[in-house]
């Protein structure tokens, strides 16, 4: 194969999604996406069984943004997933993807007032993501339009299986139009998702991605066997050791991540928490303090371990042994993504043993196992852990806030009621000195307000100029809108 047919440019994709992926930095597609996207783009079902990390919200996403239809102002495609935050960051993803087309989505999920939903479901919008129990909720309400929905994609039905979403998810099928593509993503496919797909599903091409890698190639492994009386101490004495750059330990218990994030905190860990007791909007803003690098140990439940992309964790440290052996791959996939390598580290107690043989014997080798660190190793390695501790460590944007930084947002006191449209104020815009309809980004008119983004760093320009220009012959206030 040529460097262009190994690249994102081989499949025709339009300017507006290129110029996206490429500010995203992605720069060869994963094994997930060299399959999955020629298919969507060709409009076939498919079933994809895929690992945690492969790439996959990109594999339908930027296939899904170039075929979405910018001038319909209706739902064109829904993403069911199995959690709040795999919604969120779906969401962000895929108006990421999106950008420079002007793709709008939003994601609707439980524990948020159903009114704000609501409104953003009236205006114009391309993406709906969501879980199951909402998204139905408001299609039954009549306030989520499915009637020019294309697309539908199931993410990680396994999960929505082990959640007792399915009946849901068939509920929801049964209210979409038939002449729509649909997309099955899954680590595994139990019997109850693949009679979902035959059910369902048009004569969908089956594809699956070789797992194995995620667990052998780029991940390392300690396992050590420990009583829970003594797992605080090895942990501080192994991380220590280990002195990781980002590290996420799972528990399995809400009880257990308050213990480790309590104790580390005390210790000087910058350290923070996450698991579903949490309000959402914490755990929100929690899952994004880590990702920009605020801070290096997050202390998680079972939460933190789907599908939730965050760059360059270096460890994972299994507090607990989890339920199944399902969960366990997907925590250390938390690890070793994107083709950098790994460490995952797992504490089992004694009585466990026969729990270690089954997710052993589900990865296909056996953990190596290690003893405690010597307390002279651990002394050892103090002074330079210490230094880490207390250095001010940088925050890093992600990709997604990189692409954001040339874009902002502004608010104007107008919108339907004073029958202002989105053409009204492209044509204002785009004739500024300066500027180009290429510049603007996503526009959301509602009844009092519009919000505008204006994209390539010309903000300031926009906000500036808008101050004596009229829209529509209406003078409007404007300014920079709260983030």
């Amino acid at each position: 194969m040529t460097k262009q047919e190994h690249s994102f440019h081989a499949y025709g994709l339009g300017d507006d999604i290129i110029r996206a992926i490429d500010s995203l930095g992605y720069e060869e597609p994963t094994a997930v996406q060299r399959e999955v996207i020629p298919h969507v783009l060709s409009q076939r079902d498919l079933t994809v069984r895929a690992q945690t990390g492969s790439g996959k919200t990109a594999a339908f996403g930027i296939p899904i943004c170039e075929l979405i239809e910018w001038e319909e102002n209706r739902p064109q495609a829904l993403v069911l997933t199995p959690t709040r935050e795999l919604a969120g960051q779906v969401k962000e993803d895929l108006i990421n993807i999106g950008r420079f087309k002007r793709i709008k989505a939003v994601a609707i999920y439980g524990q948020q007032p159903f009114a704000g939903q609501k409104i953003e479901l009236q205006q114009k919008v391309h993406v709906v993501a969501g879980t199951p129990g909402r998204v139905l909720d408001h299609i039954q309400r009549g306030t989520f339009d499915v009637e020019r929905l294309r697309f539908l994609v199931i993410d990680e039905a396994d999960e929505m299986l082990n959640r007792g979403f399915i009946e849901q998810v068939e509920a929801i099928i049964k209210e979409l139009p038939a002449e729509r593509m649909t997309l099955l993503f899954s680590a595994t496919l139990p019997p109850d998702v693949e009679r979902l797909c035959h059910a369902y599903m048009r004569n969908p091409l089956d594809i699956a991605i070789e797992s194995g890698s995620i667990a052998v190639e780029r991940i390392a492994h300690e396992l050590y066997i420990v009583n829970d009386s003594r797992k605080i101490a090895l942990l501080k004495a192994v991380t220590a050791m280990e002195n990781p750059d980002s590290c996420i330990i799972f528990c399995s218990t809400q009880e257990a991540v308050d213990l480790v994030n309590r104790e580390l905190r005390r210790s000087g860990y910058p350290c923070d928490k996450i698991h579903g007791g949490m309000e959402q909007d914490d755990r929100f803003s929690v899952m994004h303090a880590f990702r920009r690098h605020e801070f290096r140990y997050l202390a998680a439940t079972d939460v933190a371990a789907r599908g939730i992309d965050i760059e360059n964790v270096t460890h994972v440290i299994n507090y607990d042994l989890p339920m199944d052996s399902e969960k366990f791959v997907h925590r250390i996939g938390r690890t070793g993504r994107a083709g950098l390598s790994g460490k995952a580290i797992t504490f089992a107690a004694p009585n466990e043993e026969k729990r270690l043989a089954d997710i052993e014997r589900y990865l296909g080798f056996e953990l190596p196992r290690s003893e405690a660190p010597a307390e002279e190793d651990v002394a050892a390695a103090q002074e330079a852990f210490q230094h880490k501790l207390q250095a001010a460590s940088p925050v890093k944007l992600d990709k997604r806030e990189l692409l954001s930084q040339d874009i902002m947002k502004l608010y104007f006191n107008g919108g339907k009621k004073k029958k202002l449209r989105a053409v009204d104020f492209v044509g204002t815009i785009a004739k500024l000195e300066g500027m180009t309809a290429a510049d603007i980004g996503i526009i959301s008119i509602q009844d009092n307000v519009t919000f505008v983004d204006i994209l390539n760093g010309k903000g300031r320009l926009v906000l500036h100029a808008m101050k004596t220009t009229t829209i529509k012959g209406k003078q409007l206030k404007v300014h920079e809108a709260n983030k």
